[in-house]
């Protein structure tokens, strides 16, 4: 099977910010025919929408699988599920995790439940820059690497990186864990 390389976004802004990161990677470690291999910087950043709030903790997760894209896109529905974020929730609330395809190798595909490349990645410094800690990926669509992207792009929001950092457990063999869902 075909290896694919996703690049994830990844955010908290509720109760222990880093602890629910860390935990949403060992869930992505644990998913069949899937590996985590980098997890850029932690960064704090102010809210997008609602801004009353408290600031989110962000990242990007680089991994490679075999699953289908609306596949890891259910997978990562269920690991939110887990660590307590609500099947329902109105747009731009707190959130106890965040899980978004940013990119899915080269695909551009726009259907009723998932968008990739990230319809809004390009706005959003807390997407971008966390991106380039780990690379620096074309935009598919826009025909534009990150940096690029980055050097566009009008959001003004500050980014703290934070001294935490989420690792990167090592994956058990293939029998020991692995979520098939």
């Amino acid at each position: 099977m075909r290896k694919h390389k996703v690049f994830l976004g990844i955010g908290s802004n509720v109760g222990n910010r880093l602890y629910h990161l860390q935990a949403a990677v060992d869930r992505l470690t644990l998913l069949a025919n899937t590996s985590v291999y980098r997890v850029s910087s932690i960064y704090m950043t102010e809210p997008v929408g609602e801004t009353e709030q408290n600031r989110f903790y962000n990242g990007v997760v680089l991994l490679e699988t075999t699953l289908p894209p609306e596949t890891l896109r259910r997978y990562c529905k269920i690991i939110e599920q887990e660590l307590g974020r609500p099947d329902a929730y109105p747009r731009w609330s707190p959130r106890v995790i965040d899980l978004d395809i940013l990119l899915y190798d080269d695909l551009c595909i726009h259907t009723g439940t998932l968008s990739i490349p990230h319809s809004e990645m390009h706005h959003r410094k807390f997407v971008l820059i966390p991106l380039l800690d780990i690379a620096n990926p074309l935009h598919p669509a826009m025909q534009q690497t990150i940096l690029q992207l980055l050097e566009c792009c009008t959001d003004r929001s500050v980014l703290i990186r934070v001294k935490e950092t989420v690792a990167i457990k090592q994956k058990q063999t293939a029998s020991e864990n692995s979520l098939s869902f």
